[in-house]
């Protein structure tokens, strides 16, 4: 069963930038679309950004776009999110996860509400982005 785990979260400056991973185990990757999804404090998940599963296309919502970069490798069945210029707004804990189609906003929302109505968000990698 493949299960995901996100990770390298820590506390950083407004202004900063940080590296996140998504490692798979269990099964392969490379036939999936990923996707980075977001909590910040009291609010639900928002999907930020996506992979296709051969690292050809990419997309970002609004509020990252510009800044946040995803990219993968498919040898290492990891998947990463380079967030840059990061700002208090960023704040939150960062899952990956799967999703049900191809990458696009839409199947970011889709997934987002999917996982959250069964409940099975993976383990998270908290950002915190203060002065």
């Amino acid at each position: 069963q493949l299960q995901l785990v996100a990770s390298g979260g820590t506390s950083v400056q407004p202004g900063g930038s940080l590296r996140l991973s998504c490692a798979a185990s269990g099964s392969s990757l490379d036939h999936l679309a990923i996707g980075w999804f977001r909590q910040a404090p009291g609010k639900e998940h928002e999907g930020i950004s996506c992979i296709s599963s051969s690292g050809a296309s990419t997309n970002h919502a609004d509020s990252v776009k510009g800044r946040f970069t995803v990219s993968r490798d498919n040898a290492k069945n990891t998947v990463y999110l380079q967030s840059n210029s990061l700002q208090p707004d960023d704040t939150g804990v960062y899952y990956c996860a799967a999703l049900l189609g191809t990458c696009s906003i839409e199947e970011l929302n889709n997934t987002a509400r999917t996982v959250t109505e069964i409940g099975s968000w993976g383990q998270g990698s908290k950002d915190t982005i203060s002065s």
